[in-house]
């Protein structure tokens, strides 16, 4: 096989408000050329402070109790010395709010500074701040008992040395994921060594259905998903007062190593009684709740409530912007009523984020906020809807009762009302709004250019941008812009007035993500997308135990259908170390794949052991390694074998967001 086809192999095979007229700030761009808050922006974000009590210091005592130790110098670096944690760098978040960040946002991201080790009452131990998550830990009759590991190896292995420097010395005897996203397991191989889990016969308890979901949620989609992921967690923003200073949930993600280990038991039912290590456990099951795979639980004993993700300190996500499957408000709500039921005498709350609520009275109130929230953006839309109400429309006009909209703990913080409202539109009736107009419109390219052409040309359209600019109408001029970048992708004074449009709008927004997202594409809009696309390298523990059927799922939906037109093939690929082989059959431009034995009529066979597989997938693998490796070899036709690997596209997730 020559090195054009190895090159294909390694591709194919591979995974992943109109305000008033205003005149501009005059206070010049930063050091990191952020333009400055205009009076607009100053003025919004001042009102806010008079809209919610920002001094009541119930949070920050909650936030603080219980602090047993904290590391004023919390860095963690990977392997090759890269920044994967970094909370020093938050500490200008401190005093009153900068003009450049919305108070209320500012709050939450002073909250989720504190960090350390905590007690939430005797026996029970959180890690806050050294990842997005927590880590918690609970005292067994013999060891420790982990609940989420945390989202990356290099973050979760220094959380768990930082305890041990403080609790007594036990050894880890059962690990709980509480749900099915990375930031609660892909730090686990920095707990726990697939040897020590299994020489140790330690206890490894998830949700039904939880491997499935953990290994395949980025796989088919997960190229586009990491690439918005970066606008959704400020990934190329610096951290600053005018750049990125939490997400609501936490900080940021630490995107370092991750990993997996599979459970040895399910909890698939509600209530499930489980006694670990001597602690009583009530489980209740919540699949497709805020993730498909999910419990929370309950420590009768101690009359503690760990709620996972189901409930937070701020409204979730019912659509996430990073692009994910639609999640059911109702059912969400439902689940929350149920654990009230189940729980309902809980004097302690804790989660998988933010920090823990003390007090029997108070836990109701925010189970019972929570709980209506999501109800209320589900039922309010479904009747706007049915008066006919399309999804912007719903958006613009629904609004919360006061009593959830002042209630910290539902602000928009991660998740917003607008863009939930929408989701529920979307879950209920799809992409469509009804409107013919908006049933086969012409692409965007084409209608910007017939947009700014209608509108006098690209001239009279950025003079009149600015003047809207200048009047504090950011939505607008942002609307407008957007045409005129796509129409004109190379007209820099466009670009550079529809940046510091977002930026705008960012330093307003109340959602850690939107001022992200924002202030992301302004970044893009100044210096072009990204260098690097997505390292699998970083993946590969995790990658080496998700189910080999899942990356030719991914390869399926890289076949590029025009160019696999009228062709057809049969590929055996078989893993020698493993005993496993696959069939994959092309025809009537679709890729079809099964687990079978060869197909001696196949037109080509390919050989090689899962671990080149997989090196070959994260990029360890080199193309003369592969040449002259006895893990790795072909049979069959190789000409018709290489066309079948050329008709595969090769993402690889930098493509531009908010240009053509």
């Amino acid at each position: 096989m020559n090195q054009r086809s190895i090159l294909f192999l390694l591709v194919c095979l591979a995974a992943v408000s109109c305000g008033a007229c205003e005149t501009r700030r005059d206070a010049g761009d930063d050091a990191q050329g952020h333009s400055a808050p205009s009076l607009l922006t100053a003025r919004l974000n001042h009102a806010v402070r008079n809209e919610l009590p920002l001094d009541d210091p119930t949070d920050f005592l909650e936030a603080r109790r219980g602090l047993l130790a904290s590391d004023p110098d919390l860095r963690v670096t990977g392997p090759r010395g890269e920044t994967i944690w970094d909370m020093p760098a938050y500490a200008f978040i401190q005093g009153e709010a900068p003009e450049s960040v919305n108070p209320s946002l500012w709050r939450q991201a002073k909250l989720n500074n504190i960090h350390g080790l905590f007690q939430v009452v005797p026996g029970v131990y959180q890690l806050r701040g050294f990842d997005i998550s927590n880590m918690t830990i609970i005292q067994g009759e013999t060891g420790w008992i982990v609940v989420d590991p945390l989202t990356s190896m290099e973050s979760a292995s220094r959380a768990l040395a930082f305890a041990r420097e403080h609790l007594e010395p036990r050894p880890i005897v059962a690990l709980l994921y509480t749900h099915s996203h990375i930031d609660h397991f892909g730090g686990v191989l920095g707990v726990l060594s697939p040897e020590e889990a299994a020489g140790n016969q330690v206890r490894i308890i998830a949700p039904s259905g939880f491997v499935e979901e953990a290994t395949s949620e980025n796989v088919l989609a997960g190229i586009a998903m990491s690439r918005r992921a970066a606008y959704q967690f400020g990934m190329h923003l610096d951290v600053s007062p005018r750049g990125h200073v939490d997400t609501g949930l936490g900080k940021t993600g630490a995107f370092g190593a991750f990993g997996i280990l599979v459970p040895t038991e399910t909890v698939d039912r509600t209530p499930q009684e489980m006694v670990i290590d001597g602690v009583r456990f009530l489980f209740q099951n919540t699949p497709g709740s805020e993730a498909p795979s999910e419990f929370t639980f309950y420590l009768p004993d101690l009359k503690a409530f760990c709620g996972a993700e189901v409930v937070s300190r701020n409204m979730h996500n019912l659509y996430t912007l990073r692009g994910a499957k639609v999640r059911d408000a109702l059912k969400w709500s439902g689940y929350i009523h149920e654990a009230m039921e189940l729980f309902g005498d809980a004097d302690v709350y804790f989660a998988s984020h933010h920090w823990p609520i003390w007090g029997n009275e108070r836990i109701l109130e925010f189970l019972t906020k929570q709980r209506d929230l999501y109800k209320y953006i589900h039922d309010q839309t479904l009747r706007m809807a049915n008066a006919g109400m399309t999804p912007q429309e719903i958006s613009e006009r629904i609004e919360l009762p006061e009593s959830l909209r002042t209630f910290f703990s539902n602000r928009g913080y991660y998740g917003t009302l607008r863009h939930n409202a929408k989701a529920v539109y979307q879950a209920y009736f799809g992409w469509y709004d009804g409107n013919p107009a908006n049933l086969n419109p012409l692409p965007p390219e084409e209608t910007a250019v017939r947009r700014v052409e209608f509108m006098g040309g690209a001239d009279a359209v950025l003079k009149k941008a600015q003047a809207c600019f200048e009047k504090g109408e950011y939505r607008w001029t942002s609307q407008v812009l957007n045409d005129l970048v796509f129409a004109d992708p190379g007209n820099r004074a466009a670009r550079e007035l529809l940046a510091r449009t977002y930026e705008q709008l960012g330093y307003q927004a109340e959602s850690g993500v939107w001022r992200d997202q924002y202030l992301s594409a302004a970044h893009e809009l100044r210096h072009g997308p990204p260098d690097k696309g997505i390292d699998l390298l970083n993946a590969r523990e995790l990658l080496r135990r998700t189910p080999i059927q899942r990356f030719f799922d991914s390869m399926a939906v890289r076949l590029n259908g025009p160019k696999a037109e009228g062709k057809k093939m049969v590929v055996n690929v078989v893993f020698t170390d493993r005993g496993e082989s696959y069939l994959l059959c092309l025809e009537n431009a679709v890729l079809h794949h099964r687990k079978a034995p060869p197909n001696p009529e196949a037109d080509a066979t390919i050989r090689l052991t899962h671990d080149l597989f997989l090196r070959l997938l994260t990029g360890e693998a080199g193309i003369k390694e592969t040449l002259f490796s006895d893990e790795l070899e072909t049979a069959g036709n190789r000409l018709e074998l290489v066309r079948f690997l050329l008709l595969f596209d090769k993402p690889d997730g930098r493509f531009p967001i908010v240009t053509p």
